[in-house]
């Protein structure tokens, strides 16, 4: 187990989005209004991605959480090896590979 918390990274600039949204509403210019209405695709592009991660690890628990109540419930019921539940889940777990950077979201 690392010490790193796995925390999705944004994989857009933040600060470049508000600078956009600020020089389109101090000087309205098509440019300034184009580059700031293309950020709209990259922001919901973002949000897609971290619905889809949020998504997973919500499965990821529920998955984890099921075959730890199965446990406890094999141990209440006097099973003889009740953390087999648990180790089968821990077993099937994978790393799950986010997207590269140059791949659409589905």
């Amino acid at each position: 187990m690392t010490n790193q918390p796995r925390i999705p990274r944004l994989t857009i600039d933040t600060e470049a989005v508000l600078i956009h949204l600020h020089a389109a509403r101090q000087r309205p210019t098509p440019t300034a209004v184009w580059t700031a209405l293309a950020d709209i695709l990259v922001l919901l592009a973002e949000i897609d991605r971290l619905a889809r991660l949020l998504s997973r690890t919500r499965w990821d628990f529920a998955d984890l959480l099921a075959a730890a109540r199965a446990t406890l419930a094999a141990d209440h019921d006097g099973e003889s090896d009740p953390l087999t539940y648990l180790r089968d889940a821990v077993a099937e777990y994978r790393d799950w590979i986010p997207p590269t950077d140059g791949e659409l979201p589905e």
